[in-house]
């Protein structure tokens, strides 16, 4: 399995960004993406998931109304649109595959990528 994030970089406050996640290895449309980061000196958290089996998508308090997750099964990708960007969004954000994601934990086996770089200035 092989799980490769890409479309990071730096943006000023209010700005946008669009995150892109790349799945291959397996049945792309019977499990989850989730979208997690992290924050320069701060533990991991959870931002977003999609269930790629039914279109569920679940969103963390802190980013509802700003970024939507969405996905195109016959791509194999994720997108997370992230719209009016704030400083405290910054962090390496990486995408994981999963047999399920539910409010951003997995379960079952998951594969993540190695990340991508986002900053937003103030």
């Amino acid at each position: 399995v092989q799980v490769a994030e890409s479309g990071g970089g730096l943006v000023q406050a209010g700005g946008s960004l669009r995150l892109s996640c790349t799945a291959s290895g397996f049945t792309f449309d019977d499990n989850a993406i989730g979208w997690f980061r992290q924050a320069p000196g701060k533990g991991r958290e959870g931002v977003s998931c999609i269930s790629n089996r039914d279109g569920n998508t679940y969103y963390d308090d802190s980013v509802k109304g700003r970024f939507t997750i969405s996905s195109d099964n016959a791509k194999n990708t994720v997108w997370l649109q992230m719209n009016g960007l704030k400083p405290e969004d910054t962090g390496v954000y990486y995408c994981a595959a999963a047999e399920v994601c539910i409010a951003t934990v997995l379960y079952g086996d998951n594969h993540w990528g190695k990340g991508t770089l986002v900053t937003v200035s103030s």
